[in-house]
């Protein structure tokens, strides 16, 4: 009976908590954002005007000079095109994550959040592509102060309600109408249903189940291979091993075709990369396989950088911008200090963001109408360039060998040095990493810094020590 009661006040302890999590991390999202129509926004490679179409002064001249499509006027292409985006925040309620008794990652998850977020935007390339929006996108509420009050307080009551009556609380959303079973009418409705199978298929991959391959459970129980524990704070760089190991040993026949690569020391060797677009057949490694074979899966291509010294370098700032101004990049995950972020676009000298500090409930992604509403964001959030913490991971797309080959070509015209920069933000390199074992034979005295491959930066990148909430 004291054990009983004992139980009863940890479950009492963790309902307050959370519900005080939920408080505390809405603080961060509740205000509206302010958008300016004189100036494009930028978003992962779309660029959208919001300057009315008969304004006088209407000019097109930045998303020209861009190269990419421009939306004049369209504030709500803009808002379907970034609520489209699949948003993963802090969770509570699910089974214990690995290695620990934590059935919440609010207050130290953020940082795993925003890497599921930028895997998520390359699968939606991989199986959507970039001009797909949801369908119910503009159905979502802003995120305002009164949505987040009344969600508070809402919740509050259910958790404390849910504790007293040892009652199981209801989702806080309404599931969604279960999918048509009759054939649709013509070959846009068909797509459109396959896509929609296709996004809750995705979004379900990302479910806070151990049995999810790239769910939460799953990302802790690499992350214990590498030192990390449950409640650990979790770097970028760390992150961006992770989610390859991750993708790469997702046994889901559907994350057959694609794979992951992480840079070494800020550079991307492109014959290790090229490696990785063939698929070897079954006990093969990508070495084993034959030259002939066809280069038939995807790159995920993940590049921990670190833009400056204890703050970002300013002139780093119009590099960030052309890298989010590319299709096939995947967004930046890093953050302010003490606060991850996924970083998806910008307007002027701001960052545009999705914010994983808002605690939700567990959703049971194992039924087939689980409801999607709360994996989506209708309100984005800016940030100035100068408050963006150094130590990130930048993430692109390749969807082929031939499409590697652009972009190698694409980003190294922008990693150029310009007069004040003493080091691009990463480089490419031909051949494999194997081959420029450079410190091969010296001892370490004799080691000298390459210019684009340094000792120091790698103990920074792959030790983690980018400390967020």
């Amino acid at each position: 009976m004291e054990n009983k009661g004992s139980d009863e006040v940890e479950r009492m302890k963790t309902k307050f908590m959370s519900a005080w999590h939920n408080v505390k991390y809405s603080w961060a999202l509740k205000l509206k954002t302010s958008f300016s129509r004189n100036s494009p926004v930028f978003l992962l490679g779309k660029c959208y005007h919001f300057k009315a179409e008969d304004d006088d002064c209407l000019t097109e001249t930045s998303c020209e000079a861009s190269g990419e499509d421009c939306a004049t006027g369209n504030v709500e292409a803009f808002r379907k095109d970034f609520t489209s985006r699949v948003w993963l925040t802090y969770r509570e309620d699910f089974a214990p994550l690995p290695g620990s008794t934590l059935t919440s990652d609010c207050g130290w998850g953020c940082m795993l959040r925003a890497g599921q977020m930028m895997l998520a935007q390359a699968l939606v390339l991989h199986f959507l592509g970039r001009e797909w929006t949801w369908s119910e996108a503009l159905t979502l509420q802003p995120l305002d102060t009164e949505t987040w009050t009344a969600t508070a307080a809402k919740r509050l009551v259910a958790s404390l309600e849910a504790s007293l009556q040892g009652a199981t609380r209801s989702p806080d959303h309404p599931p969604s109408p279960a999918p048509s079973g009759q054939n649709p009418g013509s070959a846009e409705e068909a797509d459109a249903h396959l896509k929609e199978m296709n996004h809750r298929t995705l979004v379900s991959w990302f479910g806070d189940t151990s049995s999810a391959p790239l769910g939460l459970h799953r990302f802790v129980y690499l992350g214990l291979t590498m030192g990390k524990q449950a409640g650990d704070w979790y770097g970028p760089s760390v992150v961006a091993h992770i989610l390859k190991k991750a993708v790469k040993r997702a046994m889901d026949p559907g994350l057959a075709g694609i794979t992951a690569y992480v840079s070494q020391d800020c550079t991307v060797y492109s014959a290790d990369v090229l490696d990785c677009h063939k698929a070897p057949r079954a006990g093969e490694t990508p070495d084993e396989a034959p030259p002939t074979l066809p280069n038939n899966r995807a790159v995920i291509i993940l590049i921990p950088v670190r833009l400056g010294g204890e703050k970002t370098n300013p002139v780093y700032f119009e590099f960030a911008k052309s890298v989010l101004s590319l299709e096939y990049c995947i967004g930046i995950i890093g953050g302010k200090p003490k606060q991850a972020c996924y970083f998806v676009g910008f307007q002027d000298d701001s960052l545009i963001y999705m914010d994983p500090h808002y605690c939700q409930s567990f959703v049971n992604v194992s039924s087939s109408d689980f409801s999607l509403q709360s994996f989506h964001c209708p309100s984005p959030k800016k940030m100035p360039f100068s408050k963006m913490d150094p130590s990130c991971t930048i993430g692109f797309y390749s969807r082929s060998a031939e499409d590697y080959e652009r972009i190698m070509e694409e980003l190294s015209k922008l990693l150029h040095p310009s007069a004040k920069e003493k080091y691009p933000a990463f480089t490419f390199m031909q051949g494999h990493s194997r081959d420029y074992d450079l410190s091969a034979g010296l001892s370490p005295p004799e080691k000298r810094e390459w210019p684009f491959i340094r000792d120091k930066p790698r103990i920074v990148t792959t030790a983690g020590d980018f400390v967020l909430l």
